[in-house]
């Protein structure tokens, strides 16, 4: 039997459109990264949506329908995000995939190590003078650093 990606186990799009949603709702009201987004669309919720789902193994729809990592960077270049603000976005994300996403504790490690690793990038690609890669592809993200551990969830 084919061991199950992250997306599939998560509950597919309906479940990262749930938890982006969820998430950002959320934010609306955090004083540390309300000022931040102010400016989130449903489209720019949406597409974190399918950059989630494609990092863990979902279908390539952010690359096919925004560029890929290219255009992720572009949305943080230059914002001078900060270490607090970094570090809100990962607390209150978890939370909210603890709310939204299935319990299983493999699971949530897998999400949250992303959740923990990916905002570092963006933090420091924020940065004025930062040069980030101009073109790299998104991190595919399974249950182990180069694939499936034994004990994955099939």
């Amino acid at each position: 039997m084919a061991t199950k990606t992250i997306f599939e186990v998560a509950g597919g799009m309906a479940a990262f459109d749930r938890l982006t949603r969820a998430f950002y709702g959320k934010v609306v009201d955090d004083p540390v990264l309300a000022p931040v987004f102010t400016h989130m669309t449903d489209d720019n919720v949406r597409g974190v949506a399918l950059w989630l789902a494609e990092v863990f193994g979902g279908p390539k729809a952010y690359s096919g329908e925004r560029g890929g990592y290219p255009y992720m960077v572009s949305q943080h270049v230059n914002r001078s995000l900060t270490e607090e603000q970094r570090a809100r976005w990962v607390a209150l994300m978890i939370v909210t995939a603890a709310e939204e996403l299935p319990g299983n504790d493999k699971l949530q490690a897998r999400i949250a190590s992303y959740i923990e690793w990916g905002p570092h990038i963006a933090l420091q690609n924020s940065q004025h003078g930062s040069h980030p890669p101009k073109d790299a592809d998104i991190p595919e993200w399974g249950w182990g650093k180069t694939g499936p551990p034994e004990d994955a969830i099939s």
